[in-house]
């Protein structure tokens, strides 16, 4: 996948320490500063801890770098259960002296009676945390707890320098957690200055939706990604998603991928949809958008591809039930493991959180196709830019995959300025654009398709009828009349009209072609029988000739008999 940091990792000159957290290693540039304190802020419940912990927990597990987990508010046996449901294992960890766990409980009664105040036992206490396991990493957790007490400011600002000098003097990578402040990143304003680098979380509600996003807000040394980043925190831990759709360098497909319906193919130049590409169907409800999304997951499924069907409105088994009503039998492909149909409510999380599950579904299942049925129920956790630049890290997101995209879309109205648009604004990003429309006529409600655009593609202009039976879904062509489209009942009494008008033309023709062979042969008849007759009236008038000839040769020999008789000289 492009991102917008992927000519800047590896190429500064700071020591990166990899946090293998997924995302996070990618937008800092190859990862926290080594050797160096980091600061993450943030307001209660936005994931501090689990941030902090998982630093650590995948530095021991996957970088062979042993840390220490210092708590001020919770105690081990806490941290160890918070994080099981995450599968960190941490207590092996401890077990196998990987992960230190240490947990200090500040008396704030005994800080205001003495009424002085330094970390020097805290050092003492960490350093030999960290001498006992060989630590390379640390973790600070609530360092407010430390200073709660303390009016002094200028005590404060000390010790907070001395503790970050002490932590750089130890040559760990530290991650310190602190509280946000009413109007400072933190409680007391001071910590980010003195931290190399600072990571503010944000857990906030729009809508009565939890988002939850992570930005950067400084990185000495180096260049960092400066945007929020949407992130989730799930059962594989936490997660930070990159923007992709600063760079437009994916490399695009030649090849066509089967809509799975052959006349739209034709209609689509022969070959269907581009391998890659993104495509939007568009159109009222009922107008057949999720019918013609499946006949092209069951395609791509019939040729042993794989396909992630994301349904907003439906669930699978609801799904099934309905599609088999008009012939796609989609369980063997799920049984197969060829489709996947992921059915959630856009309700239950934030766009952020759709977005990162997606992701995580596409890496996990890498399918040749991705379904989203429908795009519009997204509106109901953002406003349309939140949900358009959703879309938009989704679309790049894919094609940088090679991954074929199809989004339905419900449009409202029926008029032809309302339907030739997107409530989600995204038609401009789209490479191939079916708009699905329902007509009134008749008594009847029928539906029809046309491409309204397909880039790259000699598509067809002309309207169909989109047919759904038992047997699939069909291509039919309209008839018009008086500018009038005719479809659904309307359409089969002009067919059936045509087809008898034709049959009658036909059979005319054929009349008139009997007709004209019975007249053809008669006259034939006749002119066999006439020169018949001039044959046998050649022959009689041969016969008369030789008959003729032969009596003056008889009568002249009679003559000369006669005449010798006589004997006459």
């Amino acid at each position: 996948m492009q991102t917008e940091f992927a000519n800047v990792t590896g190429q500064t000159g700071l020591a990166k320490c990899r946090t293998g957290i997924r995302g996070l290693d990618e937008i800092t540039g190859g990862g926290l500063p080594r050797g160096r304190p980091t600061l993450i802020g943030g307001a209660a419940g936005c994931g501090k801890t689990l941030l902090a912990m998982e630093f650590l927990v995948r530095g021991a597990r996957e970088f062979d770098e042993p840390g220490v987990f210092m708590a001020f508010e919770e105690s081990e046996d806490e941290l160890i259960v918070n994080v099981e449901s995450l599968g960190f294992a941490l207590g092996t960890l401890v077990e196998q002296n990987r992960i230190l766990l240490d947990s200090v409980r500040i008396e704030r009664g005994e800080i205001e009676e003495t009424g002085e105040y330094d970390l020097d036992g805290l050092f003492v206490r960490l350093g030999s945390a960290i001498a006992e396991v060989g630590a390379r990493r640390v973790a600070l957790d609530g360092i407010d707890a430390l200073f709660a007490a303390l009016a002094n400011e200028a005590i404060v600002r000390a010790e907070l320098r001395r503790l970050f000098r002490w932590l750089k003097d130890q040559g760990v990578t530290a991650v310190i957690t602190g509280e946000q402040g009413e109007k400072t990143l933190t409680r007391h304003g001071l910590e980010e200055y003195v931290s190399d680098c600072v990571i503010f979380l944000d857990h906030r509600m729009t809508n009565q939706v939890a988002t939850r996003r992570l930005r950067i807000v400084k990185y000495r040394g180096s260049r960092h990604g400066t945007n929020e980043y949407p992130t989730l925190i799930d059962q594989e831990g936490f997660s930070v998603l990159p923007i992709s759709s600063v760079s437009l360098s994916h490399r695009v497909s030649r090849e066509y991928v089967s809509t799975g319906i052959p006349r739209l193919d034709t209609m689509l130049g022969g070959g269907g949809y581009f391998k890659g590409s993104s495509v939007l169907l568009s159109g009222a409800s009922g107008a057949g958008k999720s019918s013609i999304a499946t006949a092209f997951a069951d395609g791509i499924c019939r040729r042993g591809e794989r396909c992630l069907f994301w349904s907003s409105e439906e669930s699978p088994d609801q799904i099934l039930r309905n599609m088999a009503s008009i012939g796609f039998d989609l369980q063997p492909h799920i049984d197969r493991g060829l489709l996947v149909c992921h059915a959630v409510r856009p309700t239950l999380y934030g766009l952020e959180n759709h977005l990162v599950s997606l992701h995580r579904l596409v890496e996990s299942i890498r399918p040749a196709a991705v379904i989203l049925d429908p795009i519009t129920n997204f509106a109901a956790v953002g406003d349309t830019a939140e949900v358009k630049t959703m879309l938009t890290r989704i679309i790049d997101f894919l094609k940088g995959a090679g991954i074929t995209a199809l989004f339905t879309s419900l449009t409202q109205g029926s008029e032809s300025t309302h339907s030739e648009r997107t409530d989600e604004g995204v038609s401009s990003l789209i490479d191939t654009w079916l708009m699905l429309q329902m007509v009134q006529s008749f008594g009847e409600r029928n539906r029809l398709l046309y491409v309204l655009k397909s880039r790259g593609m000699a598509h067809s202009n002309q309207v169909r009828e989109l047919v759904l039976d038992n047997e699939g879904l069909h291509l039919s062509d309209v008839y018009t009349r008086a500018g009038e489209v005719l479809t659904g009942g309307a359409r089969i009494a002009q067919e059936t009209r045509d087809q008898a008008d034709h049959l009658a033309v036909r059979q005319a023709h054929e009349r008139e072609q009997r007709a004209r062979e019975l007249q053809r042969r008669n006259l034939m008849a006749r002119i066999q029988s006439l020169e018949a007759q001039l044959v046998g009236i050649d022959v009689d008038a041969a016969i008369a000739k030789t008959e003729e000839a032969q009596r003056v040769a008889n009568a002249a020999h009679d003559e000369a008999a006669v005449f010798h008789a006589r004997g006459a000289d």
